[in-house]
């Protein structure tokens, strides 16, 4: 028996068995309800952002709103956060964060636990768009939001090779479609992805497969399919910006993925790291054993969400150096 095990082989800890049991009898019952109609979807919202003013960023941080005023008349200024550390020591790198959220809800202040975390973590600046939510903006709205973010980044001198795009369920989608766009624009390529319990499959089958053999502590596979919908639109599931699991990833950068192992997501995770390594693109996919989705917004009491987090910035700050030494741009 392996006496040092790896951080995400480990037993859950006392209080992420707690924090999953609570989840699983007084969230999940809720969040299956949502979003149904629009009245529950302003309900979700509504508390969603109640929370996120509870949160503080922490001492560490300093949170600025971005309003981009460099854009032409046609094109829609790039709105968000900036989320970065009191004393940044690296001004030509950052992160581009997209957050999670079903498409269909949240913003970049729900999102600080991690954002903050990651800005300390890893030392650099983090900029969280603001990007259109569904139903009232359908697919491609939040893609093209993200890839004018990441334009934006490139504008102000940041080479993609010091860019690292993350992000965390439908937000981890977003920014796994993002790179494919990057990539099929001929944009600078970024440095490396990061994923947090990425919601890869919109059509929720492989979703609907896994519920069967784990009962997620909150996710619902009927309000996930759902919310797929709503962003979906009149688009199609097989877009090749939207069917992750198809999308041609010989030249993507590479990517680094954790999931709860006992999360609904976790089969969606574990087929997009074999997709990308048939690819013959770079994947280190890290299952936490026992831990729910999006765990690491719980960095500030979970002691494996702050063990991931470190992970994290192991990983960005090898991806900058690696895009670095190799040239690129």
């Amino acid at each position: 028996m392996n006496p040092d095990p790896s951080p995400y082989d480990r037993r859950p800890s006392m209080q992420s068995r707690a924090i999953s049991r609570a989840l699983r009898l007084g969230v999940r019952p809720f969040v299956s309800r949502l979003p149904g109609n629009p009245v529950s979807l302003r309900t979700a919202r509504t508390a969603a952002d109640a929370a996120a003013r509870l949160i503080r960023s922490g001492p560490r941080v300093r949170v600025q709103q971005l309003i981009d005023p460099h854009t032409d008349t046609t094109s829609r200024p790039v709105v968000g956060e900036w989320v970065t550390p009191i004393e940044p020591t690296a001004e030509d790198s950052a992160i581009l964060y997209l957050h999670g959220g079903g498409y269909v809800a949240c913003s970049p202040r729900t999102h600080r636990p991690i954002t903050a975390r990651l800005a300390v973590d890893c030392d650099l600046p983090v900029l969280v768009p603001r990007y259109r939510l569904a139903p009232e903006h359908p697919f491609p709205a939040a893609l093209l939001d993200a890839v004018d973010a990441y334009r934006f980044l490139l504008g102000r001198g940041i080479p993609g090779s010091r860019i690292v795009v993350a992000g965390d369920s439908a937000g981890g989608h977003l920014a796994a479609s993002t790179v494919g766009e990057i990539c099929r624009t001929d944009l600078p390529a970024p440095a490396g992805v990061v994923l947090y319990s990425p919601w890869v499959d919109l059509t929720c089958e492989l979703a609907g497969e896994r519920d069967r053999q784990c009962r997620d502590p909150y996710v619902s596979v009927a309000a996930a399919r759902l919310a797929g919908q709503m962003y979906v639109g009149k688009g199609d599931f097989e877009d090749p910006r939207l069917s992750l699991l198809t999308c041609p990833w010989t030249a993507a950068p590479p990517f680094f993925v954790q999931v709860g192992g006992g999360e609904l997501l976790r089969a969606e995770a574990e087929r997009l790291a074999e997709v990308l390594s048939a690819a013959g693109a770079s994947c280190e996919l890290q299952v936490w054993e026992g831990q729910m989705h999006v765990f690491q917004i719980l960095n500030h009491v979970l002691p494996e969400a702050r063990a991931a987090m470190l992970e994290t910035a192991r990983f960005v700050r090898a991806a900058i150096a690696a895009s670095a030494v190799g040239g690129a741009a």
